[in-house]
């Protein structure tokens, strides 16, 4: 199920000494990852100052685009629990006062999706 959930573009959760490790160059001083998540190629971590989403792109994967969005620039966010068919819970983050939502990410069952949504809240409010 762990293919099947990538290839869907289902996020699991990823350990915070690994993505550090691999992406410590975009970290400014003081800044540490607290929370990870990676989908198929992509990947998005949650910092003690902001949100960065990892974007890969092409076949190949050598071109990437990085997103970082500030928590005082995000305006709300949603979370969409699993139901009995649907597998999967979705988390929208909407940036200032945007209509539609900035990020959409879909966790896999084995995220506890409320935690991800504490940890938004307290950084957000």
């Amino acid at each position: 199920m762990g293919l099947l959930n990538k290839i869907l573009g289902n996020a699991s959760q990823t350990s915070t000494e690994e993505l550090t490790q691999k992406y410590s160059r975009l970290l400014t001083d003081n800044e540490q990852i607290e929370l990870g998540f990676k989908l198929f190629r992509d990947v998005f971590m949650f910092t003690n100052k902001r949100l960065i989403l990892i974007d890969v792109q092409g076949i190949t994967g050598s071109k990437v685009e990085y997103k970082s969005m500030p928590y005082k620039s995000i305006s709300r966010f949603s979370l969409e629990t699993s139901g009995t068919f649907d597998l999967d819970a979705e988390l929208k983050i909407w940036i200032s006062s945007e209509n539609i939502p900035s990020v959409s990410k879909k966790f896999n069952k084995s995220i506890n999706v409320y935690e991800v949504q504490k940890y938004l809240a307290a950084k957000v409010m």
